[in-house]
């Protein structure tokens, strides 16, 4: 069986080779760790000689146009590992630590509930690296903005239809998109799902916010005693972070990057707004938190629509298997909880069911 792996999501580009054999992961945003962890345990355990990757997520991190170094996190903010995963997942921790991709979290943090013996990371380079990190490491090729409408069974292989460009085959799909747009797939793959498979993965819940990144000169400086603060008296702002301070990464030469995440209840509400008026509705609040902030010189509005799973899929383990030949999986934090260790128990879980299966 040729082995290949192509990690998707709601969109990404076409590849341009049509009818091609390999593997298939389909990827929401925080579980692109968990694809991208998966490229990397599957090519190590099963030897794939074919990777391909289509990625993006939740670990966003966003430039500013006047200069690629002023960064913000517009998704996770920092990790935090509980002493249970300390020891589950230590080796993932040793990697990304040796590496420099994760550093311990030394800024200050206002309004932060610690429980004891949990540690805090954050990603120097922005929370974007640690996927970087994995799709690098794995050899995939990454492919961005396609939109996959349908799975359908043909001759013992998974054809994969996208909005645009033709149909491709592969010998085993693993999905770690948001399971509302796993059920929304059209094709074969809709009499896969059993009735109880279904109310399971209708039983999903996921909550939305908006993020929003503002770039400033180098010249800027935003003098308050913390690096972050949770918000606890506002209807619109739950979180703030002066994100390169947070990241331990300010100079004298880019300037300061500030990171607003909204309250849930604020999501749902404007989820169907535009981004500029959402964005005016975010400014006019954060006057009343940072009064006199000067003007930003660049910005950008993040809706996440499928922010965080506040409900996951009952019964499963960290998967669940849809058809054994050809093999099709459905992965991710709707099937765990929405962090890191939620997404590395995922990929684990995957691993296991493939390595069953092959």
């Amino acid at each position: 069986m040729e082995a290949g792996i192509c990690l998707g999501a709601a969109a990404g580009p076409e590849s341009g080779k049509p009818g091609r054999s390999g593997s298939l992961l389909l990827a929401r945003p925080t579980s692109a760790i968990a694809a991208s962890d998966s490229q990397v345990l599957l090519t190590t355990t099963f030897q794939m000689s074919t990777l391909r990757s289509l990625s993006w997520g939740r670990m966003i991190t966003a430039n500013s146009p006047h200069n690629l170094q002023c960064t913000a996190d517009l998704g996770a903010q920092y990790i935090t590992c509980t002493p249970h995963y300390a020891k589950n997942h230590q080796i993932f921790y040793q990697e990304l630590l040796a590496h420099g991709i994760l550093t311990p979290l030394t800024s200050p943090i206002e309004g932060m509930q610690e429980e004891e013996g949990d540690c805090n990371f954050v990603a120097p380079h922005g929370v974007s690296s640690i996927i970087k990190h994995y799709l690098q490491k794995s050899g995939a090729e990454v492919f961005f903005r396609q939109c996959v409408t349908q799975i359908n069974l043909r001759n013992d292989k998974w054809e994969v239809s996208k909005e645009t460009g033709s149909p491709e085959q592969f010998d085993l799909v693993v999905l770690t998109m948001p399971i509302p747009q796993i059920l929304e797939l059209e094709g074969d793959i809709v009499n896969l799902i059993s009735e109880c498979q279904r109310q399971q993965l209708e039983s999903v819940r996921y909550s939305s916010r908006y993020a929003l990144g503002l770039f400033y000169e180098a010249s800027v400086k935003i003098d308050v005693p913390w690096a972050a603060r949770y918000i606890t008296s506002n209807p619109c702002i739950r979180f703030i972070s002066i994100d390169n301070k947070k990241r331990n990464i300010e100079s004298s030469e880019i300037g300061p990057s500030l990171v607003i995440h909204t309250t849930v209840p604020f999501g749902v509400t404007y989820l169907e707004h535009s981004e500029e008026d959402v964005q005016e509705l975010i400014f006019q609040q954060l006057e009343s938190i940072l009064p006199g902030l000067p003007q930003p010189v660049a910005t950008r509005c993040q809706k996440w629509r499928y922010s965080q799973v506040t409900n996951s899929a009952a019964d499963c383990p960290g998967q669940m298997t849809l058809h054994h030949n050809p093999f099709l999986v459905c992965g991710g934090d709707g099937f765990t909880h929405s962090n890191f260790d939620g997404c590395i128990a995922s990929a684990l879980s995957v691993l296991q069911v493939l390595k069953n299966h092959i």
